[in-house]
């Protein structure tokens, strides 16, 4: 239980009463308690680290299930963001390279990041230098919509950089 309720609340003697239907201010626990059973509600421990604790009077089962409706919303209007991966080859033709250009634009515009990397394979791995070329061209055409979070890097046999969308 993340609060203390009804006679879970222990080492009192007085508490900070709020809530709707009751007179606000400083009350005995034993006179709290007795208000809460003559509305048959809950004595719930809001705040413990206050002096006198603050407690409000409410249905417990009730404040629990919005509670967890509230961290629901939360959630589903939190954004979202996907890591998309592009890959190309070190001698990625021109026409392939504006085909994937066209796709990290789409991802960027729909607030994902992009990941950019070149595969070597084989004795590829000479053309190193063409491929840094061809993530630096990448990173440049998409300057508008997207900042490379670091320059690219070189991990095993592919070469990396990642891609964030501009904030609008």
């Amino acid at each position: 239980m993340p609060n203390r309720i009804n006679e879970h609340i222990r080492g009192v003697r007085e508490v900070r009463l709020v809530g709707d239907n009751v007179e606000q201010g400083i009350y005995p626990y034993q006179e709290a308690m007795r208000i809460a059973d003559d509305l048959n509600l809950d004595l719930v421990e809001i705040s413990a680290t206050a002096n006198p604790p603050v407690c409000k009077i409410l249905d417990y089962q009730k404040y629990l299930y919005q509670q967890k409706r509230k961290e629901k919303e939360i959630k589903a209007k939190s954004v979202k963001i996907e890591v998309k991966e592009i890959r190309f080859g070190p001698q990625t033709d021109d026409h392939d390279y504006n085909f994937k250009l066209k796709h990290a634009q789409e991802f960027l515009k729909d607030g994902n990041k992009v990941k950019a990397s070149v595969f070597f394979r084989g004795r590829s791995i000479i053309f190193k230098e063409q491929g840094e070329l061809l993530l630096a061209r990448f990173c440049q055409d998409l300057q508008e919509i997207g900042r490379p979070d670091n320059v690219p890097t070189l991990e095993g046999k592919r070469m990396v950089v990642l891609i964030s969308p501009k904030k609008q």
